[in-house]
């Protein structure tokens, strides 16, 4: 039997309670026999494995797999966390998503400071920052008329060249503070016939910030966004219940452009060095082909910012001769 690890007080931390969400959300989307059990006859009120299901399988004890589901118990040994993963099937980006929630479930526990004697757990740390450094908007406006970005680990466009923007149809229409990915995808009413496959999109999307927020559950930046999709987009939450965190979206995406057309691109995402948080996303095409004459017209017919009116870390121009 696996090692329990060492129990915890009695109230759940926040990072505790998304360890245990996580936890629920796997173990109620697993059917029995995924996992080689053999099911009943008879009606089965619970969706997915039960919790007893679940313990046996991952040999720990009914109790402390309930202790950690209800975030009363955040510090589970690796070797109850793999044994978790084993039971569940979880594949290794979900593993690793379940270890770093394990690691933050610890931390309140061995970092807490006293006021008045009161233990009260420290500040979250500062969310990223959100300013562009100038030779990124240069290699932005170098990459044209590839359309490329800068954006916010909760999905903000920070900058861009003029594609960048136009590629994301009616996306200007936004006040630049709004212009979100994730925003856009769910609220915009252009997104749904600009994305040829906006299912898989929106299930990706949801996925890579569900994987974000699981790890920063309190930060701002994080919890308004997907507080304000939870109000206003049944289909984010009904994804976003499902905490799903696996996925990566294709490396090619198909638009369905009211300027241009059809095209189809090949993506590439990459972090900026130096700052955490912040990710490049850039669309190519192979020259002489028509998705790159597309690409070529749609720069060419993008809006250009005007730069005394942008943004510091918004938008990107060509120099005028």
């Amino acid at each position: 039997m696996a090692t329990e690890g060492t129990p915890t007080g009695r109230g759940a931390s926040s990072e505790g309670a998304e360890l245990g969400r996580f936890l629920r959300a796997r173990r109620t989307q697993t059917r029995p026999e995924q996992v080689g059990l053999t099911v009943g006859a008879g009606l089965r009120r619970t969706p997915g494995l039960r919790r007893e299901e679940l313990a046996t399988l991952a040999g720990i004890s009914i109790d402390y797999y309930v202790r950690l589901e209800r975030g009363k118990e955040t510090r589970p040994s690796p070797s109850v966390l793999d044994a978790l993963a084993r039971a569940l099937h979880l594949g290794d980006q979900e593993h690793q998503h379940l270890r770093e929630l394990a690691a933050r479930a610890a931390l309140p526990h061995s970092r807490l400071r006293s006021s008045g004697g009161t233990p009260i757990a420290p500040e979250p740390p500062p969310a990223p920052s959100r300013t562009v450094r100038p030779h990124l908007k240069l290699l932005l406006e170098s990459m044209r008329p590839n359309p490329a970005y800068v954006i916010s680990r909760s999905m903000d466009m920070l900058a861009w060249n003029p594609g960048g923007l136009a590629l994301y149809a009616g996306l200007d229409d936004w006040p630049a503070k709004q212009r979100n990915l994730a925003r856009y995808l769910f609220l915009h009413p252009a997104a749904r016939t600009l994305f040829h496959d906006w299912d898989r999109q929106i299930t990706s999307c949801v996925a890579r910030l569900r994987a974000t927020a699981g790890t920063a559950p309190d930060a701002p930046d994080l919890t308004n966004l997907v507080g304000e999709l939870l109000l206003k987009s049944p289909d984010f939450a009904g994804l976003w219940e499902r905490y799903e965190v696996s996925g990566r979206k294709p490396a090619q995406k198909t638009f369905h452009h009211p300027h241009v057309g059809t095209i189809t691109l090949t993506s590439q995402s990459m972090h900026v060095e130096g700052t955490p948080g912040q990710r490049i996303g850039v669309y190519t095409a192979e020259p002489g082909t028509p998705d790159h004459d597309a690409l070529l017209l749609l720069d060419m017919t993008a809006p250009q910012p005007n730069p005394r009116s942008a943004a510091p870390s918004s938008g990107t121009t060509r120099a005028q001769p």
